[in-house]
């Protein structure tokens, strides 16, 4: 809380109140589960390298160009020669601050070189960006493809090959903690590789502005141990689990009733909709609507009624005029399938 104005300690001025909130931005945009500057993953962590040899040379430059100006304004006001004044505009204004950027610009492009390839990856993952989720698909040392929505998992130690493409719009695939980001362009395919490097839950998202939805458009990134992620992958290719209560069949008999099979799939049932998301182990997810509620039945049972208020222009039409009792068996089957 900032101290009441007085005599003695008169209001700050706006740019000393930027100045002094400076280092809490700073120590903030440290940490977190988005947090570029708190790597856990190779890309991430030549990002941040990168990033702070930027951040020294531009300061070498900033500290350069301010001694020229205190040394020609303050320190030695008289008029300079023609020659001296050349050489602190030529030298210190343009020699001095190209050299610097030069260097940090073929470091940089040396440093990002290795994390373009896709020789020696470990893992694909195909990841669709779609008005307004994503579309996640694995391939299974079987060749199997297993599809989910909104959530990705990923073996620590491993390098995983991205391959992204989009139906609708462009969007950009970004989770900060593990690596760089890259365009979804309608049309192309483009390759992202991320390598992470220890074990966590991250924040995964689309740093480009593709409508209504999309700030709200987020997924969590699971990195888990090798053996737990094989577990993890070997449980998702199976096909969903049965309803074990009355209820849940009651539910699971609403959801085929009411149409939802046509748009989502629930492999193992008559649901075999490809325009939605996979809701086969949709259950089992750390999130509902990508990013936006939590995957239990009170959310289920909101999403389903109340779809466009949750989520603008969401293409999914709200079901808030089934009974309420319908509503909650369809949550109580949906969440159920782990």
């Amino acid at each position: 809380m900032w101290p009441q104005p007085t005599n003695d300690n008169p209001p700050m001025r706006p740019w000393r109140r930027g100045f002094a909130l400076l280092p809490v931005a700073l120590l903030i945009a440290c940490d977190g589960q988005q947090s570029t500057l708190n790597p856990a993953g190779t890309g991430a962590e030549r990002i941040a390298e990168l990033f702070w040899w930027m951040c020294g040379g531009g300061l070498l430059i900033w500290a350069l160009v301010m001694g020229i100006a205190y040394y020609a304004t303050r320190a030695h006001p008289e008029a300079h020669g023609i020659r001296s004044a050349r050489w602190l505009i030529l030298g210190g204004g343009i020699v001095f601050p190209v050299v610097v950027l030069t260097v940090l610009l073929i470091y940089g492009l040396m440093l990002m070189q290795p994390l373009r390839s896709t020789a020696d990856v470990d893992l694909q993952v195909d990841v669709s960006g779609e008005q307004w989720w994503w579309r996640v698909r694995y391939e299974t040392e079987a060749g199997d493809k297993v599809e989910l929505a909104n959530e990705i998992r990923l073996p620590v130690g491993q390098r995983v090959a991205f391959s992204l493409t989009s139906p609708d719009v462009i969007h950009s695939f970004w989770i900060p903690s593990l690596g760089g980001k890259v365009d979804m362009i309608p049309g192309r395919t483009t390759q992202l590789v991320l390598e992470p490097t220890r074990t966590g839950t991250f924040r995964g998202a689309c740093a480009e502005y593709c409508g209504t939805a999309h700030a709200l458009m987020n997924f969590p990134v699971v990195v888990m141990e090798p053996a737990a992620f094989d577990a993890w992958l070997a449980g998702q290719a199976e096909p969903a689990q049965a309803p074990q209560t009355a209820l849940q069949r009651q539910g699971q008999q609403a959801f085929l009733a009411n149409g939802c099979g046509a748009c989502h799939r629930v492999r193992g049932t008559e649901a075999d909709g490809a325009l939605g998301p996979d809701l086969t182990h949709v259950g089992s997810r750390l999130s509902l609507g990508a990013g936006i509620l939590p995957a239990d039945v009170d959310a289920f049972q909101r999403w389903i009624g109340h779809t466009g208020e949750i989520k603008p222009d969401v293409r999914m039409p709200a079901f808030g005029m089934l009974p309420q009792e319908q509503l909650n068996a369809m949550a109580h089957y949906l969440s159920g399938l782990k």
